[in-house]
């Protein structure tokens, strides 16, 4: 149904468009109990193996829902109903702006892919306080993207991403800074040693001050996947001194190579089945250079159980799924986790974290 759906009208219509729709449609049900109850029914998953255990927290499984989809945190007790295990909401800034200009969002179809512009679009830091107050349909476990307004100096970028985190810190579960994004002017120059050593020295000392005598919430670094090896291994570095929880590989690519789709010269950073092998090689060195030091959520051209496999297996401990959700539509997750878990009995594997490293 959603194949035909997507061949004859997603396909057709601005992909904005069809993303607010889908955005609209997934509140409006997620507010009425026998909707999130059908959602659930028709495409939850439901794992047979034992959970995850990270940081405190329970994992169902290892597939979660990037960050980009519900910047503002609308419908999130729909996307439980759809079965994430996890779902990072934003890029959240501290005051709300609009993001760049529309068209800014492209379908490249041909090649599996999305090209997004958007500019960290975002309702605000008030506004999702406000909206996470009440939880009381919540229950799955939330990330919250970390960001800086487009207005912000880079050299005062540190009080935005602070500003957020204090602001926020009472709603997450773990929080993820955005610093790769290739749609804000200058955002990935704070991946550079010359800033990020700052900025993760205040938020580390932020979440100490906001945690009391609790154990401290996590905090992940999102990186580009165009950097080079040496400067991967700084930002290694960095995390390992300041003691974050982990990396996020890998946000959009602004490389280009043998695409077919007639948006492939638009600007912007490229996400989906293009960028899975070198998410992939980046996730694998990490895993191998910081000695299993560092959790890696793994994101990039996941459309399949395979997928999730082949990121796992490289060192992941999670992933995150966008473009292939988009495309692949609700049942991707029931689909992708059965696709996993038979790949799991036929290797004799019974538990997720045995696939972590294993080649």
């Amino acid at each position: 149904m959603y194949d035909g759906l997507y061949k004859h009208f997603f396909s057709r219509v601005d992909a904005e468009q069809i993303h607010q729709l889908s955005i609209s449609l997934l509140a409006g049900a997620g507010q009425f109990a026998p909707a999130r109850s059908l959602l659930a029914t028709t495409f939850s998953a439901h794992p047979t193996f034992p959970p995850i255990n990270l940081w405190g927290k329970t994992f169902a499984h290892p597939l979660g829902l990037a960050g980009g989809f519900d910047k503002d945190a609308r419908c999130l007790p729909a996307l439980e109903s759809l079965g994430f295990s996890f779902i990072e909401v934003g890029t959240v800034t501290p005051q709300p702006q609009p993001g760049n200009l529309t068209p800014r969002l492209f379908r490249l179809g041909e090649d599996s892919a999305l090209i997004n512009r958007m500019g960290f679009p975002s309702a605000g830091m008030t506004t999702l306080a406000q909206r996470l107050t009440n939880r009381a349909n919540i229950n799955i476990l939330l990330l919250i993207s970390l960001g800086k307004n487009k207005a912000t100096a880079l050299m005062e970028a540190v009080q935005d991403y602070t500003a957020v985190l204090n602001a926020l810190y009472p709603f997450g579960d773990g929080f993820v800074v955005n610093i790769s994004s290739p749609n804000t002017p200058d955002l990935r120059k704070l991946q550079t040693r010359e800033y990020l050593s700052d900025l993760l020295s205040q938020l580390t000392q932020t979440i100490r001050t906001l945690a009391h005598d609790q154990s401290p919430k996590p905090l992940l670094i999102k990186i580009a996947p165009d950097l080079e090896w040496a400067e991967i291994d700084d930002i290694l570095d960095l995390a390992l001194q300041f003691g974050i929880a982990g990396i996020v590989a890998t946000n959009t690519t602004l490389q280009r190579s043998n695409l077919k789709s007639i948006y492939q010269t638009e600007t912007g950073g490229l996400s989906g089945q293009p960028l899975r092998q070198r998410s992939t090689e980046i996730i694998r060195y990490i895993h191998q250079h910081t000695e299993k030091k560092l959790v890696i959520i793994g994101v990039g051209g996941i459309f399949t159980g395979e997928d999730v496999w082949e990121k796992l297996s490289a060192g992941a401990a999670l992933v995150q799924v966008y473009t292939g959700f988009i495309y692949k539509g609700p049942a991707f997750v029931k689909q992708a986790l059965n696709e996993l878990e038979t790949r799991m009995r036929q290797s004799g594997i019974t538990r997720y974290e045995d696939i972590i490293g294993i080649k």
